[in-house]
């Protein structure tokens, strides 16, 4: 859907984006993630056009983005994270305006905006002044807008700043929805957002992607090992050590809490080669002896975690 290899912008002499390469196939909700002044913004406004490239090419479906700018714009919608909106309009005229632009036809205008409305919760206040509206409600109208034309491609630059806990829940909603029909690129420096938004994640810093992948993808690569916890009963820790010792790809086993006294439990950590995943052999190898399982699950690193050690300062 979204191809772009080596794109660069420069402002003088500073690098805002430095040989990007990205692939966004057809209906994937990626999350653009990084720290402020990492290049999110300056990205996504060469993907919708607003700014030319230093360097590098963007396609869109067959269309190139220095050739074919305009089909590409007529395929994407895209909400800023301060939506531009006109506050003394009422919200239904606002979008009859914003339709008209778009020039949809008079049939299509009303039944798109009543699908909208729906769509993004905005039904009851359509006939209010936007000025009037809280900055939740001014998001959705927002949302609205850019998703006026029906676009294959919907880009969203920070859609949660500045909103309360329940209006965050409320725009996450509405993304995921959208994320069911069409490509959505959601830029973001919130974790939490992406992780309960996106199927992908791209974090970018200092103009340079570190990292991309599902979050189950970047904790495996971003520690390079899998770590388990297991729980046992009816076990010594020198058994259990050489035991699981015995197993492909383990690297380490490491008492957790307990000791020998029969009837306690022990807790240990066991560390692997993260070429695998190996649960599966490890249980195997303790249900060949008369040990207690009782819990057995893998530990892994949060998104925050990963992305402190992608993005922090040298």
């Amino acid at each position: 859907m979204i191809h772009v290899k080596g794109l660069t912008k420069y402002f003088g002499d500073l690098c805002a984006v430095n040989q990007i390469d990205l692939d966004i196939p057809r209906g994937e909700i990626m999350g653009l993630l990084g720290p402020n002044g990492a290049g999110k913004t300056t990205t996504l406004r060469m993907l919708t056009g607003f700014l030319r490239p230093t360097a590098g090419s963007i396609h869109v479906k067959d269309y190139a983005a220095d050739e074919e700018a305009l089909e590409i714009k007529k395929l994407i919608g895209y909400l800023p994270e301060s939506a531009p909106l006109y506050h003394d309009m009422l919200v239904y005229d606002y979008l009859n305006y914003v339709a008209d632009i778009r020039g949809l036809e008079k049939d299509r205008k009303q039944s798109q905006i009543r699908r909208l409305a729906d769509l993004c919760g905005i039904s009851e206040v359509m006939h209010r002044p936007i000025g009037e509206l809280s900055r939740g409600y001014k998001q959705r109208v927002g949302l609205a807008h850019s998703m006026m034309n029906d676009p294959e491609i919907l880009i969203v630059d920070e859609p949660t700043s500045g909103l309360d806990p329940n209006q965050i829940v409320e725009i996450r909603d509405i993304i995921r929805k959208i994320g069911k029909e069409k490509t959505v690129i959601l830029s973001t420096h919130i974790l939490s957002e992406a992780e309960a938004t996106c199927d992908r994640i791209v974090i970018i810093d200092r103009g340079k992607i570190v990292a991309d992948g599902s979050t189950e993808t970047l904790s495996r690569s971003a520690s390079g090992e899998l770590v388990i916890n297991i729980s046992l009963k009816d076990a010594d820790f020198d058994s259990v050590k050489a035991e699981l010792g015995s197993v492909e790809g383990v690297r380490t086993t490491t008492l957790l809490k307990g000791d020998n006294e029969a009837g306690d439990t022990l807790d240990v950590k066991v560390t692997c080669e993260g070429v695998g995943d190996i649960r599966g052999e490890i249980y195997r190898k303790i249900k060949e002896t008369d040990w207690v399982l009782l819990e057995l699950h893998r530990e892994t690193k949060t998104l925050e975690n990963i992305f402190r050690e992608l993005t922090r300062e040298n």
